[in-house]
């Protein structure tokens, strides 16, 4: 009994000890694991992390440094003598903007002209390769009807060169003179044939892909425009109704004076009523666009005669599909470039009065571009009476010829 006693205490003293053991080993690991585990952190922030050198320290505080001085230096009050220097920079930035306005608005007269020149070429005309393109001054287009044969004759009789002197003019002054109509609404009528007969003769005309109608001159304001700049390469482009007396040496005078600037439309401006009123002339159906009855039109040219130059006829050929047409084609035109920035020029001598007006300012030295009676929109009786208004407001017979433009 004894004997079992002492064997138990010496199992249970032999047990306490086993367990003290392994709780002290436990511990000692538990502590190596930790130092070590301290020890890589150490070795893995020193390499993550390094400190940079005292010289790289010193670069990037003088960079600093140099970037305060520099920003400190534009803010720094100028002297008198450099903004004397920013002022006299100011012409010249200004020349600088105008030139790259004009070079901009070639570029814009170049790309449509290149676009006119495909069509014509998808419309069956020769290519640029077969028909070399010379460079004119300006290309008038005389509105003409089906009934107007007598206005024609009259003014082939007066102030449009005939046959050689026509050519002559073309080929020394770079002007272009031609009758602008379309077609009939039976294409190919009688009234067709009878054009084609009196081109063959002449030899004046330009034909459009038009239909004629007093109530569509805006559409053939648009084709002949179109058409025109993809035919020939001129300066300018003049519509003048074949009721207007025309002196081509002044006219051509007026324009050279303003062949630097970009985008210019000429003529007599002006500022009418909008017509509300249905049955009365000139009526606009869309008058409520114009603001309050009553309102004014913007400023515009009138329809007698006006001349654009090429980058705005050109804008027109490239837009034609788009463009709205208003009754009145004058007013068409103005609505055209008022989202244009073009150059608006009112010049009074497109639209002098007959005689006495013209002559009176003939004699003072002021001759004429343009005349016509306000009363009819044009010459009054003109088949009759354009043959006076020349002899006594026509420019000289030579005028043409001993002008350079």
């Amino acid at each position: 009994m004894s004997f079992n006693k002492s064997r138990g205490a010496a199992g249970g003293l032999a047990a306490g000890e086993e367990l003290l053991f392994r709780g002290t080993i436990s511990r000692k690991w538990t502590f190596l694991l930790c130092l070590s585990s301290f020890c890589i952190g150490l070795i893995f922030t020193n390499r993550m992390w390094t400190m940079p050198e005292p010289k790289e320290i010193m670069r990037r505080s003088v960079l600093q440094v140099d970037k305060m001085n520099l920003v400190s230096s534009h803010c720094a009050p100028k002297s008198i003598s450099e903004r004397k220097d920013v002022a006299g920079e100011v012409p010249r930035t200004e020349d600088a903007i105008l030139t790259l306005d004009k070079t901009i608005s070639n570029l814009e007269m170049e790309l449509a002209s290149a676009k006119a020149t495909q069509d014509s070429i998808l419309n069956g005309a020769p290519s640029p390769e077969s028909t070399e393109k010379r460079k004119y001054f300006m290309v008038i287009g005389i509105n003409t009807a089906f009934s107007s044969r007598k206005r024609r004759d009259s003014v082939r009789a007066t102030w449009m060169p005939q046959g050689e002197k026509r050519r002559k003019m073309e080929e020394e002054k770079g002007i272009i003179i031609r009758f602008i109509i379309g077609h009939s609404a039976t294409s190919g009528g009688i009234l067709d044939k009878a054009i084609d007969a009196e081109d063959r003769k002449h030899g004046d005309f330009l034909r459009l892909d038009h239909v004629e109608g007093y109530l569509e001159l805006a559409a053939k304001s648009k084709s002949y425009f179109a058409k025109a700049v993809s035919m020939w390469d001129a300066e300018y482009f003049v519509k003048v109704d074949d009721d207007v007396h025309v002196n081509i040496a002044t006219l051509g005078s007026i324009l050279a004076r303003h062949r630097s600037k970009p985008r210019v439309y000429i003529g007599c401006m002006k500022s009418g009523p909008v017509l509300a009123q249905k049955g009365v002339r000139y009526h606009e159906p869309e008058y409520w666009k114009f603001g309050e009855w009553g309102n004014k039109y913007f400023r515009h040219a009138t329809g007698q005669l006006y001349a654009i130059s090429k980058d705005l006829a050109s804008y027109i050929s490239i837009n034609q599909h788009v463009l709205h047409k208003y009754a009145n084609e004058d007013v068409s035109l103005g609505a055209w470039f008022i989202g244009v920035d073009a150059v608006h020029i009112d010049e009074r001598r497109l639209c002098c009065g007959t005689p006495p007006d013209c002559e009176w300012k003939a004699q003072a030295g002021n001759v004429c571009a343009a005349s016509f009676d306000w009363s009819c929109s044009g010459i009054c009786k003109s088949a009759d009476r354009i043959k006076e208004v020349h002899q006594r407001c026509g420019e000289n017979e030579n005028a043409i010829w001993n002008a350079t433009f």
